[in-house]
């Protein structure tokens, strides 16, 4: 099967302010976010990427434009709406030590599968199409490059839980569990038994034996030896 590695945005204005931005538009990366997702592409850089598919929004295209920046050749890169942030309708462009003090704020830490933004989406919604979407990219990449190919989705941080927690067979009531850094790295494979997730939220770390190594759609017993290095040394994949 495929893997995709799963990119959250660099850093932009809004995260460092504590502004929820939503869909907003020109919300674009700060300097940090920008050196964040420099390193982000210099990881990836040792893996020979199938394809590249991003958020429309700029602070994911910002990012994955630095990840095709560093790549040899030119893969194929997309946009995909149902990649797209959450529509939180009216908590949109407002702060969160605002929206904190709402009811409903503690329905979205609870019980995230009751919630429906006012005037926006669903979580629900939100998980539903992402992973729909994160699973017809993966398939498409596989009859095309085979299972031994990579490619990158960047997207946002709730949408990248959500699909974290569907990989990882939770509740979407538990993806609050889940942290999912700036320019972070998840790994997933799809198999025919279930996905496996073999890295999460990861800012560091060598990547290059995704470049060498096919998965299995068997998990080992006992644990396996990991994801070998380009030099064959131990696995330096941090989750």
């Amino acid at each position: 099967m495929a893997t995709v590695l799963l990119v959250r945005h660099g850093r932009t204005t809004a995260n460092a302010t504590g502004l929820l931005a939503g869909r907003t538009a020109g919300v674009g990366l700060d300097d940090v976010g920008r050196d964040q997702a420099a390193r982000t592409a210099a990881r990836i850089a040792a893996v020979p990427v199938a394809k590249v598919v991003s958020s429309p929004l700029d602070r994911c295209l910002e990012t994955a434009e630095a990840i095709l920046g560093r790549q040899t050749g030119a893969p194929p890169s997309s946009v995909d709406v149902e990649l797209t942030e959450c529509d939180y309708g009216r908590w949109q462009g407002r702060r969160l030590e605002e929206l904190a003090k709402e009811d409903l704020w503690r329905t979205v830490q609870s019980q995230p599968s009751a919630v429906v933004f006012p005037g926006g989406e669903s979580l629900a919604g939100m998980q539903g199409r992402a992973v729909a979407a994160i699973r017809r990219h993966d398939a498409d990449v596989e009859a095309a490059h085979g299972p031994g190919a990579v490619w990158v989705a960047v997207s946002h941080g709730d949408i990248i839980k959500s699909i974290l927690a569907d990989a990882l067979g939770m509740h979407l009531d538990m993806f609050q569990r889940l942290e999912v850094g700036p320019a972070s790295v998840s790994i997933v494979t799809y198999g025919t038994n279930r996905p496996r997730v073999l890295a999460t939220s990861t800012d560091s770390g060598d990547l290059s034996g995704l470049a060498t190594s096919v998965p299995s759609g068997d998990a080992p017993v006992g644990g396996g030896a990991g994801t070998p290095t380009a030099d064959g040394s131990a696995p330096r994949i941090i989750t």
